[in-house]
């Protein structure tokens, strides 16, 4: 019997039938050829939020006696639907068109707490793209390290592992060829250590009332100094001429400290120097009390029904006296939707509650062998079975499309040691997430089980640890 191959109908597509033919390489082989063509669809590429990769991925995948045949209006969506095929198969009925509910798929991942090196990083992209997420987004600084080397600012990086402008390029040729997006995350005006680490002379504010020894006081950067002004300017527009993707992500979140006046200061002057770098400007969800444009997106990611603060802050053994500043700090988020809605804005849904996978797994669904791996992985939150995670439902806001940019999970690297960690963390709730950014709804969790242990199965042929839950029956 000759082997399956994947041919195309115009010589255009040979890359995207290659890059398809490397991603499916360590699975079973197609049993019959595929074949790629560009043509028309029915379904409407109508997908909410912003088509930051892109735009239309619709496809129609339609299986003969002899071949399955993929067709689509673009690459991308002739990606989606050979890529798919590839590693679950043909669809059992003869003809399947689909395309995704949300534009913007995404994953952030936290390069700060724990450097991912560039062989990682290609597989969490690969991973991405096995799962139709269309988005990677880095967290390139923290107070814990910077990872980025922007021109001009040698002491940034100097004997701190990081990412040269040639890896970041590298990087982003590498996503774009499976379609996947890079957006970077320079996070200002708080979260600023490692800069000052790096060039003590900035000016930052002085730490707010009522902090404490128990946690590292944090820094917030002084947007009325010039030098500091010029600082920030710089870091801004180096990184958007270094970056391909259309967003820059300028963090703004926690910035404790700042009243509300230096605070817009900080988050007008981040906005202003990446539209005139030519990007479009990205920020945590505490962006939008300094105003928002309409289109400007917003990334949610708290309000206070998500946190137990005199729960999980004692976890750390902090003071109630802490515990009430902190939990002052965050009672704005409780109206931090709201504000992104009534200025036209876009929200980016990344809620904590159930996108972040930092948060541990429920220990009753942890298997025998993996629970000494587990009872060291997760931040301070509530842990959570799989089944919790795959239950969130992103039309529970009630947000009209126009109001909605798409959806990203999060994974910060707090207690993450090694990449088997990473995975571990991610793997099956990163699947589950994804398939309903893809659907627009989460699909029964006797239907999710189903397809999450035949994820499994291709997580093992690629070599990548997983929490083999006990909610799923492994085979």
């Amino acid at each position: 019997m000759k082997a399956a191959r994947i041919t195309v109908a115009d010589p255009s597509l040979q890359p995207v039938a290659d890059v398809v033919a490397a991603l499916a390489d360590p699975h079973p082989p197609l049993t019959t050829d595929l074949h790629l063509t560009l043509g028309d669809v029915t379904r409407a590429p109508a997908a909410a939020g912003v088509p930051i990769s892109g735009g239309d991925e619709c496809f129609r995948v339609t299986t003969t006696p002899t071949a399955t045949v993929c067709q689509a209006r673009t690459h991308q969506g002739l990606f989606r639907a050979a890529l798919h095929t590839s590693l679950y198969g043909p669809p059992e009925t003869e003809t399947v068109e689909d395309g995704p509910r949300y534009a913007w798929r995404g994953l952030m991942l936290d390069t700060a707490r724990h450097f991912w090196t560039v062989p990682e990083l290609r597989q969490i992209i690969d991973l991405a793209a096995i799962h139709r997420l269309n988005v990677l987004h880095l967290h390139l600084t923290d107070n814990e390290g910077w990872r980025i080397q922007i021109p001009g600012l040698p002491r940034l990086t100097a004997g701190t592992p990081h990412y040269s402008t040639d890896d970041y390029t590298e990087l982003q040729r590498y996503a774009a060829r499976r379609h996947v997006v890079i957006v970077p995350e320079i996070d200002l005006p708080g979260h600023s250590a490692a800069a000052l680490r790096a060039y003590p002379d900035l000016a930052v504010l002085p730490a707010p009332t009522g902090w404490s020894s128990q946690l590292p006081a944090p820094v917030a950067l002084d947007p009325r100094d010039a030098a500091t002004r010029d600082f920030v300017s710089h870091v801004l527009t180096e990184l958007c001429r270094l970056t391909d993707g259309p967003y820059v992500h300028f963090g703004a979140d926690e910035a404790f400290g700042m009243d509300d006046t230096l605070y817009n200061q900080a988050v007008a002057l981040a906005r202003t120097v990446i539209r005139a770098a030519g990007k479009r400007p990205l920020g945590w969800q505490e962006s939008a009390r300094a105003g928002l444009n309409p289109g400007d997106v917003a990334q949610w990611w708290v309000d206070p029904e998500m946190t137990d603060p005199p729960t999980e802050l004692t976890a750390l053994g902090l003071t109630g006296e802490l515990i009430a500043t902190i939990t002052e700090y965050f009672a704005p988020s409780a109206d931090d939707l709201a504000r992104i809605v009534a200025a036209g804005g876009r929200v980016l849904l990344s809620p904590q509650s159930h996108l972040y996978l930092d948060r541990p797994y429920a220990p009753a669904i942890v298997p025998e062998a993996q629970r000494e791996r587990a009872a060291g992985l997760g931040f301070i939150y509530k842990p959570r079975t799989v089944r919790d995670t795959a239950g969130w439902d992103p039309g529970a806001y009630g947000l009209a499309d126009e109001n909605v940019a798409g959806v990203e999970a999060a994974l910060w690297s707090e207690t993450l040691r090694g990449f088997d960690d990473l995975t571990t963390m991610l793997l099956p709730r990163l699947a589950a997430i994804a398939r309903t950014a893809w659907t627009g709804r989460p699909a029964p969790w006797s239907e999710q089980r189903r397809h999450l242990a035949a994820d499994g199965r291709l997580w093992e042929r690629r070599g990548l640890a997983f929490l083999r839950s006990t909610e799923i029956g492994w085979t």
